[in-house]
C-alpha cells in the first residue's frame, strides 16, 4: 500500500513559535515541515493545520506560515490537545451536499433530476507535528477512531525528549497508523520520475 496525493490530505499539528526552541531536534523536524508543505502545494495536496493555545504558545512560527499560506492552507486554533475534539475531523471531510427540497420531488417523475451522489473526500491523512506523544499522538488516534488512514511523518515529528517521541511512534504504530520518513512521502505521492514536478520535488528533499 503505498500513498496516493489524489487521496491524501497534510495535517501540520503546533509547529508554534514558543514549543519549537525546546522541541529535540527542532531545526531538523522544522525544516522537514516546511518540505512537506511545499510538496503538498506543488502536488495539489490540501494542506492543514493546527495551533495549541496560541496566546500561550505562539503562533505557528512565520517560516511554515508562509508555506501553508502559499498553499492555501488552514489553520485551527485549539485548545484541546487533540484537534479532532476542536472539529478537525469536520474540516478534513468535505461538505455534505443538500437533498432536493420538497417542490422538486413534487414534479413530475420524469421532471425531476437525479440526486447527486454523495462527493467523496480525501481519506487519507499525512501528518506530523509537536509534541509527538502529546497532540501529534492525540490528533492521529483520534484520527484512526474516525476511520481515516493516518500517516505519520516521523522526521517530521518530535517531543521535547526523544524518550517521549519514541514512545508515541510506538504507540501509534500499534494502533494501526503506518510510520513515514519525509522522502517516503514525497516519492509514494509523485510515483514516477516523469511526473511533471519530479524536479521540483526533488530539488527539495535533496
Amino acid at each position: 500500500m503505498l500513498l496516493d496525493a489524489d487521496d491524501s490530505q497534510l495535517v501540520l499539528v503546533d509547529y508554534q513559535a514558543r514549543l519549537m526552541p525546546v522541541i529535540f531536534e527542532g531545526n531538523l523536524v522544522m525544516a522537514n515541515a516546511v518540505r512537506l508543505a511545499r510538496m503538498a502545494k506543488l502536488l495539489d495536496v490540501p494542506v492543514w493545520a493546527t495551533a495549541e493555545n496560541p496566546d500561550s504558545l505562539g503562533l505557528t512560527t512565520p517560516e511554515l506560515q508562509a508555506v501553508i499560506d502559499a498553499a492555501g492552507g488552514t489553520t485551527l486554533a485549539k485548545m484541546s490537545f487533540s484537534a479532532v475534539a476542536d472539529g478537525l475531523s469536520d474540516m478534513l471531510r468535505p461538505p455534505v451536499r443538500k437533498t432536493q427540497g420538497a417542490n422538486a420531488r413534487s414534479l413530475p417523475k420524469h421532471l425531476q433530476k437525479a440526486a447527486p451522489e454523495p462527493e467523496e473526500g480525501r481519506s487519507t491523512i499525512v501528518i506530523a507535528g509537536c509534541e509527538a506523544h502529546v497532540c501529534l499522538m492525540q490528533t492521529a488516534l483520534d484520527l484512526l477512531e474516525e476511520e481515516f488512514e493516518v500517516w505519520v511523518v516521523t522526521d517530521a515529528c518530535s517531543s521535547r525528549t526523544e524518550r517521549n517521541r519514541d514512545a508515541a511512534f510506538d504507540r501509534l504504530a500499534g494502533n494501526g497508523a503506518e510510520l513515514v520518513t519525509t522522502e517516503m512521502v514525497a516519492f509514494e505521492w509523485l510515483r514516477t520520475a516523469e511526473h511533471e514536478v519530479f524536479k521540483e520535488v526533488l530539488g527539495l528533499v535533496k
